[in-house]
């Protein structure tokens, strides 16, 4: 039962011009600790806080800008999940997204060949290049919002971190966009805590020494290589596995022999070479090099699974399992390709992530990764969309062990709903960013009185 707060000494209507003034008249200062005590609720009708209760909460939030202003509050914590379940579970991330809004043009995976998000459906929605639709809207994956919703989502999910596909050091195609995006992220990922590595893709070694930007392939590999032990292995989150930094490439196709990788690898120091990873049965491709496979998503569904862990789980020094929602790729019909990904696996409701989670020899793996968080032109996206809701969410959260439940990825929903609607309101935006501290630290119940309470006065 929520205990009664005693009536604010300021009245309503003092409170109610302090907040909408351009002077900022003189708070009292009040300890952090505090707020847990403050935010005590007063009686509350059909689940709804009262007027007084909500300007109390902005009439505090606004004391501590203040004293964030001043120096006087440093968050220096990360956003720590218990979890009963012990498998470490990653989602594969596609930072390759740009949308109008934020970036002035739509980017070509919403638009493949033939869509134009500038063409509403009947239901509302945007013409883009996916059988299924983000519950936000397609979005730029530069938009700091949108980091900090997916991460958000993540964390209350049990995620532990991402799996960045990457596109190499240079700006060819869109791969310098991609590289950028991936690069915006890493501050939220470590504020929040969530680990991160990067997923390489030798074609685009090929691609560079094709247009002339590098002399080969092999020293456009080195170069990118060398890229991203600069850039990403420094980082405190880069995902480690017996301390060593974990590398993925998808392939590899255009290197694809013990000595190439060799002189790719020499380029690095001798002791943070990392533990490289290659998409199943091509570790024979890179010889000595390689510690482990990871297995994708295919055709075959769970007879891949079997195969994999039948023939090269006993090889491997690392183990990757994965987990889909299903597959249904949009590449045809938006005109990139002739036929090839014709095949699909159903959702079935939900219930092929239920199967490939709980596949039995997942036990087997030193991880999870889940393919993947937001590859809407293949549809095996498990962020929340217009189709599913939070349904694959949710389902993580049963898996991971997780305390939280949809009513907290609410939460973080509308964080991100009401940065959008206040965009062009800087007061606002310091109290969302109270918010998103609140749920860092799991006061979800304060986070989202602040929400519900701009939404009332503001």
């Amino acid at each position: 039962m929520l205990r009664s707060w005693c009536k604010p000494t300021i009245s309503i209507f003092f409170i109610i011009i302090f907040l909408y003034s351009c002077e900022k008249e003189e708070i009292i200062s009040i300890e952090e600790q505090q707020v847990e005590e403050l935010s005590i609720s007063e009686t509350v009708q059909d689940s709804t806080y009262t007027d007084a209760e909500l300007l109390k909460v902005l009439e505090e939030e606004l004391e501590f800008i203040e004293l964030e202003e001043k120096g006087n509050i440093v968050d220096i914590s990360h956003m720590d999940i218990v979890k009963e379940n012990p498998k470490k579970v990653y989602v594969h991330y596609l930072p390759w997204f740009q949308n109008k809004d934020f970036d002035g043009y739509w980017g070509q995976h919403w638009t493949m060949s033939n869509q134009n998000p500038e063409i509403k459906n009947e239901n509302n929605t945007l013409q883009i290049a996916s059988y299924y639709y983000p519950l936000i809207g397609p979005y730029s994956s530069s938009d700091p919002d949108l980091q900090e919703y997916h991460f958000l989502m993540m964390k209350l999910s049990g995620v532990d971190g991402v799996i960045f596909d990457w596109y190499g050091s240079r700006d060819l195609h869109d791969y310098g966009l991609i590289k950028q995006s991936t690069e915006t992220f890493i501050g939220t990922l470590e504020d929040l805590g969530m680990q991160f590595a990067i997923m390489y893709e030798d074609r685009v070694a090929a691609q560079a020494a094709a247009q002339s930007l590098s002399s080969n392939i092999i020293e456009a590999a080195q170069e990118d290589l060398t890229y991203i032990n600069e850039q990403y292995f420094s980082s405190p989150e880069y995902i480690k596995y017996n301390d060593k930094n974990v590398l993925f490439i998808f392939g590899p196709d255009y290197l694809t022999t013990e000595n190439e990788w060799n002189q790719v690898f020499d380029i690095l120091p001798a002791d943070n070479r990392p533990d490289f990873l290659t998409l199943w049965a091509a570790k024979n491709r890179v010889g000595v090099n390689a510690t482990g496979e990871f297995l994708w998503v295919d055709k075959d569904h769970l007879l891949a699974h079997d195969y994999y862990y039948d023939t090269y789980q006993m090889q491997n020094n690392i183990t990757v399992g994965s987990s889909y929602p299903g597959f249904k790729s949009f590449y045809a019909e938006g005109g990139w390709s002739d036929g090839i990904n014709d095949w699909t696996i159903d959702t079935d409701q939900g219930h092929t992530f239920v199967e490939t989670l709980n596949y039995t020899h997942h036990e087997l793996s030193d991880f999870i990764q889940i393919i993947t968080w937001n590859d809407f032109g293949e549809g095996t996206m498990i962020e929340p969309t217009a189709e599913f809701g939070f349904t694959y969410l949710q389902i993580l959260q049963q898996y991971t062990g997780v305390s939280f439940t949809p009513d907290d990825l609410q939460i973080a929903l509308d964080l991100y709903n009401t940065r959008k609607d206040y965009k062009n309101n800087s007061r606002v935006q310091k109290i969302l960013n109270r918010s998103y501290k609140y749920i860092k630290k799991l006061k979800l119940k304060r986070a989202d009185k602040i929400l519900k309470a701009i939404r009332r006065f503001y």
